[in-house]
């Protein structure tokens, strides 16, 4: 079957997006197919989120054992031919790192029924590797941070934890390997303040099934704002079709979630752009990629921490900004049309909090106070909240957006900004 269609109503009549995983990413997908195409999306997750199930423009499936490589595959094939035999193009996106590396290692064989925008596996497998990110870095003469490496499958390995001047950044080198570790006190990323809990960091990563590298990276100071999020579409012929850039004004900081943006506006650093491409492009990179960096106000350079091979879980910022990203990914993928560069640089505040956990929450008063001018002036946007939806949906996306008041109060607040250690 042709899965290449040539204009926007074949688009309308034929393309079906099937969207792995319900969160915000997730939701975005349905809401942005829906607005620009008029199309309804295929939503497959392991549980109910209800603020995405009760969308009216979704068929979400509870698939039992969709985190499970075997029967999610068994799954997608199975929908694939159906697709097929109804004359459907199905789209296949995820929203998050371990979909986008199941899609990635199975491309050549979903690509029968699908069309599967992402990267080769052993790109995706390299770039995600923080060693390899970090030896790029060097290479290409790209700022990061100072970093050492650790292999908790080494039974030998040790760390000198006096060593070091604190605090420190520990995290693991391989976010999809670590996905599957238990142990108490888990976190995305760990801010260390004392030898003590380096130390037991690494004891408790040994002792569980993570079995790659533990990043200890040097901190760069300064509250959450000076975090920055690039978005970058590369095309077929690793040439970057648009760019974005938006300055984290606020991240989550319950522990589970540490490190996702909750709250970013515009922000235009084109050098920081430039190096994202110019990585990229060397490493003949296609799709979405999302950077994060800070800047580091001890020499006033913007430094890289990580790229994630695929759309950013806040990737609806470039909406915001004046690019569509969902129409990127069609027009290169399943339309094959030549995109012309185009830089998103329109203002914008993408909010997932009210202003009033940004008035609690940011310390910096000049940029609290151009903040809370955003939310007035009418700027502010949470992707969840679509008028089209039901009237279901908007009551879920409402319960979502004003719980964070109550999660900020416990993991933030009532700390004094600290940080919730639950080791």
């Amino acid at each position: 079957m042709d899965m290449v269609l040539k204009d926007e109503r074949e688009v309308a009549e034929r393309l079906v997006p099937v969207i792995l995983g319900a969160d915000i990413l997730g939701y975005s997908y349905v809401r942005c197919f829906h607005e620009t195409y008029g199309i309804n999306s295929i939503v497959l997750a392991s549980m109910n989120v209800k603020a995405t199930s009760s969308s009216r423009f979704c068929d979400y499936r509870i698939v039992e054992g969709v985190d499970d490589d075997e029967r999610l595959m068994a799954y997608l094939e199975k929908l694939g031919r159906e697709l097929v035999q109804q004359n459907k193009v199905g789209l296949l996106v995820g929203s998050g790192d371990w979909y986008a590396r199941i899609l990635s290692r199975n491309k050549e064989h979903l690509s029968q029924w699908f069309v599967v925008p992402y990267i080769d596996f052993d790109l995706l497998d390299r770039l995600t590797q923080k060693e390899y990110f970090y030896s790029l870095c060097e290479k290409l003469d790209i700022p990061y941070p100072r970093t050492w490496t650790f292999d908790c499958a080494d039974s030998n390995e040790t760390i000198d934890v006096n060593a070091f001047t604190y605090p420190l950044i520990a995290k693991p080198s391989n976010s999809a390997r670590y996905h599957y570790a238990e142990f108490p006190g888990k976190k995305k990323i760990f801010e260390i303040y004392e030898p003590a809990e380096l130390q037991r960091v690494f004891d408790e990563l040994k002792k569980s099934c993570y079995d790659r590298e533990l990043i200890v990276q040097e901190f760069i100071p300064g509250p959450d704002d000076g975090l920055r999020s690039i978005t970058v579409f590369m095309d077929e012929h690793s040439e970057p079709a648009m760019t974005c850039s938006g300055r984290v004004v606020l991240q989550d900081h319950a522990p589970t979630a540490i490190g996702n943006p909750v709250c970013i506006m515009s922000d235009r650093i084109d050098g920081a752009i430039e190096d994202a491409c110019r990585m990229l492009k060397h490493e003949g990179y296609r799709g979405f990629a999302n950077f994060d960096v800070k800047y580091d106000p001890r020499d006033g350079v913007y430094k890289f921490f990580e790229v994630n091979t695929r759309p950013g879980r806040n990737t609806f910022y470039v909406n915001l900004a004046g690019s569509n990203f969902v129409r990127l990914l069609v027009e290169d993928f399943v339309m094959h049309r030549k995109l012309e560069r185009q830089d998103a640089t329109g203002r914008f505040l993408y909010a997932c909090v009210p202003a009033y956990v940004v008035k609690r929450s940011v310390e910096d008063p000049a940029l609290r106070a151009e903040v809370l001018k955003m939310y007035k002036e009418g700027l502010a946007s949470f992707p969840l909240f679509y008028k089209a939806d039901s009237l279901a949906h908007r009551f879920w996306a409402t319960l979502t957006y004003y719980n964070q008041i109550p999660k900020f109060k416990r993991y933030y607040w009532d700390t004094g900004g600290k940080q919730v250690d639950t080791l």
